[in-house]
């Protein structure tokens, strides 16, 4: 094997790394931005011609716009406060600038009631590389269940 190959193998298992570690980045900002009702963290994630299609029962949305109205006038409206937990992350090449990840995802949550309820879904994303910027294109969402958690309080531990 000549070595032109050698190093051109070598720099595309490091861009896989690299690439790798933005796209983590990426499915933690999520959940972190969403969780800290931080919007211009939460679009920072998202092409400007992304879709997220969270299904029954909250919806599909397009674009920025779309992603702004779904977390300002669907989501965080309802919820007082939400804990999500990614694992699993499995990511899948399909060329240089696109890639596939699923992860599994869990978040306790607290609606405005200060009723708490569990959510466990998976999470398939089309990550794509422009301008050597990795960010969501597309996220689907399978929610495998949305319970209350009868009795259950969300609170703070008393000072100390």
């Amino acid at each position: 094997m000549s070595n032109d190959l050698l190093i051109q193998q070598l720099l595309q298992r490091v861009d896989q790394l690299e690439s790798r570690r933005a796209m983590r980045d990426l499915v933690t900002d999520y959940c972190q931005a969403f969780d800290g009702v931080d919007l211009c963290r939460f679009l920072s994630i998202w092409w400007d011609d992304c879709v997220w299609d969270i299904g029954p029962p909250f919806g599909k949305f397009e674009a920025h716009a779309g992603i702004e109205k779904a977390v300002k006038e669907v989501l965080w409206p309802v919820w007082r406060e939400t804990h999500h937990l990614t694992s699993n992350l499995r990511v899948t090449f399909q060329d240089g600038d696109n890639a596939r990840g699923v992860c599994d995802v869990d978040c306790m949550g607290s609606l405005r009631d200060d009723s708490v309820q569990m959510i466990s879904a998976t999470y398939s994303d089309h990550f794509q590389r422009r301008n050597g910027t990795w960010k969501i294109l597309r996220r689907d969402v399978v929610i495998h269940y949305f319970n209350p958690i009868p009795g259950a309080q969300m609170t703070k531990p008393p000072a100390g």
